[in-house]
This record gives structure tokens, C-alpha cells and sequence, in this order.
């Protein structure tokens, strides 16, 4: 591609959004900046405080605990109280509690604040989701969604190589300004973002009202919840399974950071492209591919022994989440009503967090019992099996189905939305 060409790609995958989704984009920038804790949780517990990786799996399963209460709960306040406010709770609540983490000393006062930490930090996913879905048109949601995406991305492959020479210098450091900058984040939504909750559109409609039970009932959107899981249980090694692996082999803190860090840093370089790639392909095709991805990338991790063979393996794993996380994210916005978008982002959520939950559980067993060739070989079992997974569902979700939003009815309603948003702007 020439320079010309690259240029007319990126100012068309970048124009037309609104100006409200580049604040919140924004936002998610100064996040994943200061995302620190997450990423050396494990090294900091098994490393730095001497805890055995069964420890360090029980912590980070207390943190997806307290994601997959939150979501639900944090779903049904998107709905319900707004994207506004609940952005800025969950943001304050979890810079506080962050900070909290980093002055804990003892085992049970680690692993309770670990809790409310995922509780908190998890809680604004629905709104974030709800809110990028209000203020987008349907048919530039796939770009927008790759944007926000790329921009986590873009924040974690800088949060990640920083945070790895931070450790060696003082982990408490990482939380202190992971905490500054998710303060940061809640700021930006207070000063910038206005509510973008379409109330207005949904009283006027005759629709039921969506409870979570709704939600359950819908069987084709909980098959793909439950393909999440899966991709997420996978995804999940990263954080949990592969610090501790590299830990134990005697790698540093400094060289998992390096490793993991090319993970952002190939999502920054390709999301572009590949956003203008999977725009007009079969999304079951991609996220068939993206689970078999996912799945070898980190199946082939057992026949890692130096930092550049890692960081090869992480650029299988990474192909595998640049195509999923838009596409996936799109059907999701699909196949929820927009009223009860934020109950349908909240159990969305909830797939990631309850592998959050799982992960490092099943990590630290089979690492301690078994060693960790055979966690990766079970991704590489997983990943097979969610690709027969999609495969099947897709299958029966035809590409003709009508999306929930129909195009003659979805633009005036974003138009409104963001008509209410821009007067509320000046």
C-alpha cells in the first residue's frame, strides 16, 4: 500500500464519527495508559510478596468475581440511572480502591480489595459499550468499535512496557498511578460526555420492557455469551497463565513486559487495515478464524524458551483478538433491543468477567499440578472447539436476519441522540 493509499484509509476509517465518541475514546485512551495492576498482578503476588501461583490464581479469580457481579448490577444501572453516571461511579470508585490495593499487606486484605477492584473497574464496560452504540450510527459501528479497541491497545502497549521497569522499581508506584489517571478518565467523562441514554426514543416506542430475564431467555444471544467465555478463558492467559509460566522458567518482570507489550503494539500498527478488511466479510467466518487463532497462538507457547519466540506467539494470539473484539462487539450491539442495551453489554461483560473468574483458577491448578505445557494445550483444545462453536451459531443466524435496529428507524434515532448530545454541549 502506498503512502497515498494509507493515508485516504486512515482519514476514512477516522471521519465522520461524532465528537462525543473521540471524548469517550479519550477516556478510554487515559485508561488503559495507567493500566498497570492487571497486567503485573501476578508477578507482583508471586514475585515481590513470595505467594504461590495458586495464590495468585485465587486473587485474580476474586477480581473477575467481583467483575461478574458487576456487571449485571452495572447493566441494569446503564439502563437505568444513565451511561453518565455510571461511568463516573464505577471510574472514582475505581481509582480509590486501586490505590487501596497497593497499601495491603496482608493475604486476606489482598484478595478482598482485589474483589472490590474488579467489582469497580469492570462496572464501566456496559456503559462505555451502550454509550459508543448511542452515539454511533449502525452502519459505522464496526469502525468505531476498531477504534476503541485500537485505542486500548495503543494505552496498553505503552501501559505495559512502562509498567514492567515500574515493578522493578516499586509496584506501589503502578497502583498509585494507575489510580491517578483512572481519576483522570472520570474527569474527562464529567467535563465532556453528557448523557447519552436514549429515553426519549424508548418511551416513545411500544416495546416491552427488557429485564435480565429477557436477556436469558434469548438463546441465540446467549450462545454467543457463551462463545465469549471461551475466547476470553483463552484471552485470560495473557495476564494469568503467561507471567507466571515466564516467572517460573526465570524470566523477569522486564521481559514478560516486553513480550506481552507486542500485543499492543501490533493491534496499533494493524487495527486500521484490518478494520477496513473484516467491514464487508462474513462475520461468522471471522470469528470462527479468530477462535482458532486464539487458540494455537497460545497452544504454541509450549514451545517457547527465549523472549523473542514469546513474542512470536503473542503475534498469532494477537491477530486472533484484533479480528474478534470488533466483530464480535457488532453483533452484540446487533442483537440487543436498544432500550435494554445495557443489560445486553452487562451479561456481554460478564463472559469476559466470569473467564476472568475461571482463568487464573485453571491456570494456577494445572501450572502447579502439571506444569504449563498442558495449559497450553488445552487453549489449543478450547480454541478448536469455539471455532465449531461459531460456526454452528452463525450458521443459524443467517447474514439476511434483520438487525434489531432497522436502517429506516435507526438514523433518526441517532440523529436525535445526537442532536441531545451536541445541545447539551454548548
Amino acid at each position: 500500500m502506498s503512502l497515498t493509499s494509507m493515508r485516504r484509509a486512515v482519514r476514512e476509517t477516522v471521519s465522520g464519527l461524532p465528537r462525543e465518541f473521540w471524548w469517550l475514546w479519550t477516556s478510554t485512551l487515559v485508561n488503559r495508559l495507567g493500566a498497570f495492576v492487571a497486567t503485573f498482578m501476578a508477578l507482583y503476588l508471586t514475585l515481590d510478596r513470595g505467594y504461590s501461583a495458586s495464590y495468585a490464581g485465587l486473587v485474580a479469580a476474586l477480581h473477575g468475581l467481583g467483575g461478574v457481579i458487576s456487571s449485571l448490577g452495572a447493566g441494569v444501572m446503564t439502563d437505568r440511572l444513565g451511561r453518565r453516571p455510571t461511568l463516573l461511579i464505577a471510574q472514582s470508585s475505581t481509582a480509590v480502591s486501586v490505590a487501596l490495593l497497593g497499601l495491603m499487606q496482608h493475604p486476606f486484605a489482598i484478595a478482598a480489595v482485589a474483589f472490590l477492584v474488579g467489582m469497580a473497574s469492570n462496572a464501566s464496560r456496559p456503559a462505555v459499550q451502550a454509550m459508543m452504540a448511542d452515539i454511533v450510527r449502525p452502519e459505522d459501528r464496526v469502525r468505531a468499535f476498531s477504534l476503541n479497541y485500537w485505542a486500548i491497545n495503543l494505552g496498553f502497549a505503552v501501559s505495559s512496557t512502562a509498567a514492567g521497569f515500574i515493578a522493578e522499581f516499586s509496584y506501589l508506584a503502578g497502583f498509585l498511578i494507575e489510580a491517578g489517571m483512572t481519576m483522570a478518565c472520570a474527569v474527562v467523562v464529567f467535563a465532556k460526555l453528557p448523557e447519552s441514554r436514549p429515553e426519549r426514543i424508548r418511551k416513545e416506542t411500544d416495546e416491552p420492557e427488557v429485564g435480565l430475564g429477557t436477556v436469558l431467555r434469548d438463546g441465540r444471544f446467549m450462545g454467543v455469551v457463551g462463545l465469549s467465555f471461551l475466547v476470553a478463558l483463552i484471552i485470560q492467559q495473557a495476564f494469568v497463565g503467561l507471567p507466571v509460566a515466564m516467572g517460573q522458567a526465570g524470566f523477569t518482570p522486564a521481559d514478560y513486559g516486553m513480550a506481552v507489550a507486542v500485543n499492543g503494539v501490533l493491534i496499533v500498527a494493524l487495527q486500521i487495515p484490518v478494520t477496513r478488511f473484516i467491514e464487508h466479510r462474513d462475520p461468522g467466518r471471522l470469528l470462527v478464524l479468530s477462535s482458532l487463532l486464539a487458540g494455537y497462538g497460545f497452544g504454541l507457547t509450549a514451545f517457547a524458551g527465549s523472549v523473542g519466540v514469546f513474542a512470536l506467539t503473542v503475534c498469532v494470539w494477537t491477530l486472533a483478538e484484533i479480528v474478534n473484539a470488533p466483530t464480535q462487539t457488532s453483533l452484540v450491539v446487533r442483537l440487543s433491543p436498544t432500550h435494554g442495551r445495557g443489560r445486553y453489554q452487562g451479561m456481554y461483560t460478564m463472559s469476559w468477567s466470569a473467564a476472568a473468574l475461571v482463568a487464573p483458577l485453571m491456570s494456577g491448578f494445572v501450572i502447579d499440578r502439571y506444569g504449563a505445557e498442558w495449559l497450553w494445550g488445552m487453549c489449543a483444545v478450547i480454541g478448536t472447539a469455539t471455532g465449531a462453536g461459531y460456526g454452528a451459531l452463525m450458521r443459524r443466524l443467517p447474514a439476511e436476519e434483520p438487525v434489531v435496529e432497522a436502517p429506516v428507524t435507526a438514523k433518526p434515532e441517532v440523529s436525535a441522540a445526537q442532536q441531545e448530545l451536541g445541545g447539551s454541549l454548548k
